[in-house]
């Protein structure tokens, strides 16, 4: 009976370590896409531009994707997005999401890589609200324009449902993603929210944004607070 009571406490341990640390990770990588999105938008003349993001519906950050994932076809990151709030103001919490498969190793240079989406219309809003979706399959993706002047008024940026960039020491340009899977990550939302709510819930902007989410919704709030154009 000792025995079973002495095992019975450290698998308890054990699994509470375990949901702590994933929730730990969770709210790391949350911090990395303050960050990321943080250095990108602070020096605007190499970031994104400025009317593109006012357009957006949504905003995808994969803050420090490996490179080796990408080259064994593995899961390339995790990440998150959000969407405007119904109405356009303000931003919904984050929804975790997975990036797989695709030939983005091919493309990207570095050790680690972050990488950043945006959603320019309603239709490309809705793929990603399903449970997965793929990339210049189900959805059309474009590498994206760099700088605060760049010139964003083109048909392959006004056409295009996601525009995608990445950042890999220090160097930020436009990337292609097709083939790419976006997944979303209920396991992560559990660890976030409480509750392993399913990404349309959160980008609808029914579920409050969690305590440790508020800093990446003030960013996203602060440099681009009204959806216009």
């Amino acid at each position: 009976m000792r025995l079973r009571i002495a095992v019975f406490v450290a698998l308890t341990a054990t699994t509470i370590s375990f949901t702590k640390d994933k929730k730990e990770k969770s709210v790391q990588r949350l911090d990395d896409a303050v960050a990321a999105i943080s250095e990108i938008m602070g020096t605007p003349d190499k970031g994104i531009p400025q009317d593109l993001l006012d357009r957006a519906e949504c905003m995808v950050i994969v803050p420090g994707m490996k490179k080796g994932a990408f080259i064994i076809g593995g899961k390339y990151g995790k990440g998150f997005v959000s969407c405007r709030k119904p109405g356009g103001q303000g931003w919904t919490g984050p929804a975790a999401i997975r990036v797989e498969g695709g030939s983005i190793g091919l493309q990207i240079g570095g050790s680690e890589t972050d990488v950043v989406m945006l959603i320019m219309n309603q239709r490309g809003m809705q793929k990603l609200m399903a449970s997965k979706f793929t990339l210049g399959g189900e959805g059309e993706v474009a590498a994206g324009p760099v700088g605060r002047n760049a010139t964003a008024q083109t048909d392959a940026f006004l056409h295009a449902e996601i525009l995608s960039w990445s950042r890999s020491r220090g160097v930020f340009a436009g990337v292609s993603l097709t083939g790419a899977t976006l997944r979303e990550d209920t396991e992560d939302n559990q660890e976030l929210y409480g509750k392993s709510y399913e990404n349309k819930q959160i980008l609808t902007g029914s579920v409050p944004a969690p305590g440790p989410a508020s800093k990446l919704v003030s960013l996203l709030d602060k440099y681009s607070a009204r959806k216009t154009g």
